[in-house]
Parts: C-alpha cells; sequence; structure tokens
C-alpha cells in the first residue's frame, strides 16, 4: 500500500498515512522517503524495542501505531512533518494467507480516502495453477458511475482487476471536496479442484500443498447444542442466541442426531439422549430454546477447562462461542484447541445472530474426519500435518522443505474418514514451479513459498505456545521470535521501530507499530467501552455516529465505524406524532408532529415534514417545545420564549442552548445528550411558493442508557450490517445490494441524502444505503408502532 503526498503551502506541515490492513496479515516492510531521504522501519525483537517504547510512552507520544478496528481489520498510522514544498512517500507491505471459508478466498482492502486525489489506484493480480473457477469484484461505496471503472481480465489461471477513478469521478458531488472513495472494495474467487490429491506448488527448494478434494459427501453428524444461561448471557446475548438457534436447527439434515444442554449452576437438558433430526423433533426442539431464560453465574475457567477435557477424552470436537468484550476469550481459545475445535468471538451487535449462524455453517457439514497428511522422505521441516477435520467449503494447507529441490520424487498420501468409508488419496503430485511466472514481481513470488512456510510455522507455534507448559512455551516461542526475525515478520513477538527524521527541537522521533492478539484487541474494545459506555450489560456506543431526520421526512444514521450510511422515509397524513427517541432511565423524550405542505399537488399527493418537536428531560426538570413559528423552554420552574428570529443562549447548570437567528436551536443537556434542531424554508421561486419545516440532528448520545429507542434512538448504539450482491439498479443512477441486518435480508439501493448538520443552508450530500417500505426489516417492529398520542407523552 502506497501514498505519496505533496506539501504546497509555504510552511511546514504534518502529513499522515493511515491505512487497515487485515488482522490475520504480518506487516514485513515500511519506509519512507522524504527529499531522497529513506527512512525504513526495522523488526526488533520486543524486548529490544522496549527501551525506545517507554522514552516513545515518557515523552507523551503515542507509541503504538497500530489499533484495532473493527472486527476484521487493524489500523497502520504514522505521521510525519514536511517542509514546504516538499513530498513524502510512504510504503506499507504486508503479507496474508488467505483462508477458503465457504467455499471462496477474500481480499479485503479498506480504503478512506478525505478528499479526491490525483492518482488512486487498486489493482490485484491472481495467479493461480489449477485454474480459476470465478473471480468477483465490488465495492461498498460504489455509485452506478464507478461500477464500470471495476476492470476485471480473467483467463484459465490468471486474473486481474483494476480500479482507478479519475479526481472528477471521486467527488461526491462537481466541486465538492469530500470523496466517494470510503468503504471496503472487496474481491472473491476460488480455483478449480480436479484431483483429489490437491494442489502443490514450489519455489526454490520449498513446497505448499493445498488440500481439498472436490466432491465429497458431508458426513452425518452427532452434534450437542451446549447453551450459557449464566447471568453473564443476560439480555441481548440470551436473545440473540434463541434467534440463532432456531435458524441452526432448522438447517440439520435429517440423518444427523442432536442434543441440547443448559448450563449455569446446573446442568439441564432438552432430553437425555440425541435425538434424530426429524422435522417433528426439530420442531420440538425450537419450541424448547425459545423458552430458554437467563439466570445464575459461571465457576472457576480453569475448572471447567479440566472439567471438558476430561468428559470429552480425545473422541468429540469442542466449538466454543463467546459474546462481547467481556467474554474471557483465550480461556476459551485454549480450550477448544485443547479439545480439536476453534473458538470465535461473537461482537456485540444487532448481527450477533446472524455471526453466530455464519461461524455454525462454516463448521457444520464435515466433509473428512481425522485427515493425516503424508509426505515423502526428501520433505523436512513440515507444517501442521494432521487435522482433526475438514469441513466444507474449506481446505488444508501444509508446507515444507524440499530436500535438495528435488520435485520429481515428490510423493503425496492422504488418509482419512469419509461419510461411509475411509478417504485414501496417494502419488505423485503435480507440482508447479512458480519461477516462470510474472518474472517483474520477483519481489513477491521469488520466495513466497518459503515466507508462506514461515508465516504458517510462526502461526501454529503461537497457537501451540498456548496449550504448553511454561517451560515448552519458552522454548516454541523462541523458534518462532528467530523465524519472525529472520523473515521481517510483524508478530506478537516482534516490534516494527519506525524513526522518523528529527523535528525542530530534536526531539526523539522513535514510533513503535506492533501485531496486536486477540486479547489485546478485546482489552482495547474493554477500554474504550469503558471510556464511553453505560453501565448496562451489551450496550455498544458509536464516537460521532449522527442519527437525524429531516426533509418530507427522510431518516438518516451515519456509521463512522462502517464508513457508510443507512436512510428509509416515512410518510404519515399530518398529525401524526412519533416517537423519535426515548430512554426510560433518563427520562429523555423526543416526540416529532408530521405537518403538510401548504398547496397540494396537481397529482393530489401530500409532502409531509416534521413541523414541531417536543423534548422532555424528566430527570433535568427541562422541557422544549419546538416549531416552525417560536420555540418554548421550560427549566428550573419558569418558561422563555424565544422567536427563530432571536439569536441568542441560555444556561444553567443542566442545560445549555444556543439560537443562531432563522438557522438552528443547539442544546447540550448535562451528562445526557446533545442536539441540534435546524429550521428549513424551502422556496420554489417558479410557483411562488415556500414551505417552512424542521430537522432533528443527535450529535451525542453516549450518555444514554443501553434501553434507549424510538425511530431514532435505537440506533444510537450503532446498528451492524453485511452487504452483498452489489448490482446496477433499474434508475440510471442507482446501484441495488443485499443487506443482512438484524437477522433479516433486505433489498437495498444507493441514495443520496442532504445532511444539514455542518453546512445549514446547502447541506452535504451524504451515500447511504436506502431501505425502502418505511424502514421496515432495518427498525424494529413497523412504522406505526412509534405513533404516540401527545407530543409529550412520557414514558
Amino acid at each position: 500500500m502506497s501514498s505519496k503526498a505533496l506539501n504546497k503551502e509555504n510552511s511546514s506541515q504534518e502529513i499522515f498515512f493511515e491505512v487497515e490492513l487485515p488482522k490475520m496479515a504480518f506487516i514485513t516492510n515500511f519506509s519512507m522517503e522524504i527529499d531522497g531521504q529513506v527512512y525504513v522501519g526495522e523488526v526488533k525483537e520486543k524486548e529490544s524495542a522496549k527501551e525506545q517504547y517507554e522514552k516513545a510512552v515518557s515523552s507523551g507520544k503515542t507509541a503504538g501505531l497500530v489499533k484495532a478496528s473493527g472486527r476484521k481489520m487493524e489500523k497502520f498510522s504514522v505521521s510525519v512533518n514536511i517542509a514546504a514544498q516538499s513530498s513524502v512517500s510512504f510504503i506499507l507491505i504486508y503479507e496474508e494467507l488467505l483462508q477458503r471459508t465457504l467455499g471462496s478466498y477474500e481480499i479485503l482492502i479498506r480504503v478512506k480516502v478525505e478528499q479526491p486525489v490525483q492518482e488512486f489506484q487498486i489493482e490485484a493480480d491472481i495467479y493461480e495453477p489449477q485454474g480459476i473457477a470465478f473471480v468477483e469484484a465490488s465495492a461498498t461505496f460504489l455509485t452506478n458511475e464507478l461500477i464500470p471503472l471495476i476492470e476485471k481480465t480473467v483467463t484459465d489461471t490468471k486474473a486481474h482487476i483494476s480500479f482507478s477513478p479519475t479526481v472528477e469521478q471521486q467527488q461526491k458531488c462537481p466541486g465538492c471536496k469530500g470523496s466517494l472513495i470510503n468503504g471496503d472494495f472487496i474481491i472473491k474467487y476460488d480455483v478449480k479442484r480436479a484431483t483429489s490429491l490437491g494442489e502443490v506448488q514450489a519455489v526454490n527448494g520449498y513446497f505448499v500443498h493445498f488440500f481439498s478434494p472436490p466432491d465429497l459427501a458431508r458426513v452425518p453428524k452427532n452434534v450437542v447444542y451446549v447453551i450459557d444461561t449464566s447471568g453473564s448471557m443476560h439480555g441481548a446475548k440470551i436473545e440473540q442466541t434463541r434467534e440463532s438457534m432456531v435458524a441452526i436447527l432448522q438447517d440439520l439434515h435429517e440423518e444427523d442426531h442432536f442434543g441440547i444442554l443448559l448450563f449455569e449452576r446446573k446442568i439441564s437438558y432438552w432430553k437425555d439422549y440425541l435425538t434424530k433430526a426429524t422435522k417433528r423433533n426439530v420442531s420440538d426442539a425450537i419450541d424448547y430454546v425459545k423458552k430458554i431464560q437467563d439466570s445464575g453465574r459461571v465457576t472457576s475457567p480453569q475448572l471447567i477447562q479440566q472439567n471438558v477435557f476430561s468428559a470429552i477424552g480425545g473422541i468429540m470436537s469442542l466449538f466454543c462461542l463467546g459474546f462481547g468484550n467481556d467474554v474471557d476469550y483465550s480461556f476459551l481459545d485454549v480450550m477448544c484447541r485443547q479439545n480439536k475445535g476453534v473458538a470465535r468471538r461473537i461482537f456485540e451487535g444487532s448481527d450477533a445472530a446472524i455471526q453466530l449462524k455464519g461461524f455454525y455453517e462454516e463448521v457444520s457439514s464435515p466433509l473428512l474426519l481425522e485427515v493425516d497428511l503424508r509426505y515423502s522422505e526428501n520433505t523436512d521441516f513440515l507444517t501442521k500435518t494432521h487435522y482433526s477435520q475438514l469441513f466444507n467449503g474449506s481446505e488444508i494447507v501444509v508446507a515444507g522443505q524440499l530436500k535438495e529441490n528435488d520435485v520429481e520424487n515428490f510423493l503425496v498420501e492422504v488418509f482419512a474418514h469419509g461419510s461411509e468409508e475411509n478417504f485414501v488419496a496417494q502419488g505423485k503430485a503435480s507440482v508447479t514451479d512458480w519461477q516462470t511466472v510474472y518474472p517483474e514481481k520477483g519481489y513477491i513470488f521469488g520466495d513466497f513459498i518459503e515466507r508462506m512456510w514461515a508465516y504458517l510455522t510462526i502461526q501454529q507455534q503461537l497457537e501451540n505456545s498456548a496449550l504448553s507448559t511454561k517451560e515448552e512455551r519458552g522454548n516454541i516461542e523462541a523458534k518462532a521470535l528467530n523465524l519472525s526475525l529472520k523473515y521481517n515478520f510483524v508478530t506478537p513477538l516482534t516490534s516494527l521501530v519506525v524513526t522518523k527524521p528529527e523535528n525542530e527541537n530534536g526531539a526523539d522521533r522513535s514510533f513503535i507499530a506492533d501485531k496486536l492478539t486477540e486479547s489485546q484487541r478485546q482489552q482495547a474494545e474493554r477500554h474504550m467501552a469503558g471510556a464511553h459506555a453505560s453501565p448496562a450489560v451489551g450496550s455498544r456506543v458509536i464516537d460521532d455516529l449522527l442519527a437525524a431526520v429531516d426533509g418530507d421526512p427522510h431518516f438518516m444514521i451515519e456509521l463512522p465505524d462502517k464508513n457508510d450510511a443507512l436512510c428509509f422515509n416515512i410518510n404519515d397524513k399530518p398529525g401524526t406524532i412519533f416517537s423519535l427517541v426515548r430512554d426510560p432511565k433518563s427520562g429523555f423524550v423526543v416526540n416529532g408532529q408530521i405537518i403538510s405542505k401548504k398547496k397540494v399537488a396537481l397529482d393530489g399527493n401530500v409532502n409531509t415534514y416534521f413541523g414541531r418537536f417536543g423534548i422532555t428531560h424528566q430527570n433535568l426538570g427541562v422541557r422544549l417545545d419546538v416549531s416552525i413559528q417560536d420555540i418554548s423552554v421550560f427549566y428550573n420552574d419558569k418558561q422563555v420564549k424565544l422567536l427563530w428570529s432571536d439569536a441568542t443562549s441560555l444556561r444553567d447548570a443542566n442545560m445549555e442552548l444556543k439560537l443562531v437567528k432563522n438557522c438552528s436551536l443547539t442544546v447540550t443537556l448535562r451528562h445526557s445528550v446533545k442536539f441540534r434542531v435546524i429550521r428549513h424554508t424551502k422556496v420554489w421561486k417558479r410557483r411562488h411558493d415556500h414551505q417552512d419545516y424542521l430537522g432533528f440532528y443527535t450529535l451525542d448520545s453516549q450518555h444514554l442508557s443501553a434501553s434507549v429507542h424510538g425511530l431514532l434512538g435505537q440506533f444510537y448504539r450503532g446498528v451492524v450490517f453485511e452487504l452483498t450482491d452489489l448490482r446496477p439498479g433499474e434508475g440510471q443512477e442507482k446501484l441495488d445490494a443485499t443487506m443482512y441486518v438484524k437477522g433479516q435480508r433486505l433489498n437495498v439501493t444507493r441514495h443520496w441524502q442532504k445532511d444539514f448538520n455542518k453546512d445549514v443552508k446547502n447541506g452535504e450530500s451524504i451515500a447511504c444505503w436506502f431501505v425502502d417500505n418505511e424502514g421496515r426489516g432495518l427498525i424494529d417492529g413497523t412504522a406505526s408502532d412509534y405513533t404516540v398520542s401527545d407530543l409529550f407523552t412520557a414514558i
């Protein structure tokens, strides 16, 4: 990933380089070039970098350049002071082994361009000797104009994907400073699989073996669902577990057998034996799951690990899912690895049930069990060669060294248990030598299989260290450290030291980039939650989230953590009052009343707007009645009436109010909420007509409780969604997609809405995914569920 910036100012400027990379990737190189001088990052042992790290911390600088960013990514950021009329070039290189999941590989490139740049380009080269089965490329920020800019060339074994919009094509609108290029660029592909032995590739004395044989029948499974119903699962967690379990049970095949156990201080069960997954049994199990409640507490993690390991006795696999930031993920991870399974974190959010079901889909269809991969004697230093299972849509990857680069005598044998009989595949493998492919990119392909071997070896050694004794752990980590340093990988055992040019004061300019472990990512998320969230279990606050309603009426939810926005419209007859926000704990309520346009259109359609807001904070004793004519403020047992033609401010211990003449009202309520009401006058000059109406913008909601709801309030804790199947829409400038949100599958369309929060006069055009039918599927319930009888209806 590279970036070049020129300081056109007449004074020095701080230039920032900030990119995101997959959390499973290893940074292998970083460099900066400033005025012909190159500064290269150096990979060091963590202990060796410790002195510089502590010095940076003590001087008040940010010592860690890598931070967690969402569920899949890590953010690398660095800044440097550049003299006037000087330039800087940044280059970051990372390496990642793509994981085949549910039948495809995914390359995820996250881009966030604050303003259009002279040259923007994404390029991807794919080479697969087996042959490419399919290639898809899409992006979350695509408009109909940007779709044709994704160029894709695919032959039997090669693919090239590029995306390079001009400055004008990057702009949100002609002359706008903001850029459309903000989101995820995603490439998905798979390879052809013709042989049961799989594919072997070799370069310079190293090989890699990809094993995923075609046309295998799934193995009927005996599965027990073990559900924690202790107090740690209180609230949304147990609700989402129930929801996902219903979907999981419905996916069982009739030849499967299953059981359900519940545990807290004691164990209970649906039936005391495994039951065949007939339609009747599945239906009865779903009825049982829907009645599950939480209670009690959890016991010692160490005792649980010992008990589980003893009970399983090596004859079953254990898969664990842990909810939220408060789960002890490392405990679950170790326990699953001890018992031939894997653990997965389920992030708190409205899509938790989808996450849970998605993980289950990955591991619920085993094709082979107890897979042993054996290689001829001319191999050495092999990575892991025994796997407890091979799941549908996945693959096994083994790498190693070839003695004397002996490709001609390379033999492979694979033994495993299949659905009806033992699986055996053996023979001389067809080995592809990559030395002649892409000669102009030898810096990648020259030793990439050797580096892949090192990558896999380090990953597996780090996994094994967690299962080892203290003495064994030291030896294992020493080997992983040596490989990390040799191949210049930034791993949990190493740090990237970046030395920047000294500033005018001659201060130390060394910065450190570390690789985050899952536990460190979790700690960072806990820290953020502790800094912002209310004490309620399951709350999730997103800084800078903007939830607003404006226009006729357009609802818009801007989500910084997704670099995206959602929108929907709600129309109703004049006089209808909607609940926009209600927080039972603080007593904060916002209700809005619909008004109609003064003149009815010739076609009989009535345009509606919000013309009045009733805003109450019971705990602070504050009430505002805001209409298109005036504003009434009730506080401290007194009433103040303001006109929109005024320009004034009010302040007391609980409230700060600022009124901008004929423009906006901004209110901050102590330790609670900040919001803005904007008054618009829309003019139709040709028709000699105008319309006054109001918009409501939530600026800060982090102190409201997790129970906050309403048409806007339900989004204050964020909303998690996934987009797939991006495609041209019916309109000329439309883009359609499929959205998975709150357990629903929705068809959405790319729209543009105006955000007037920062520019009250002209507004800023914001791209959003529009949900039709009054937001059905995105909002909880239907729009009619939010109507109330009075503008100041109490909670």
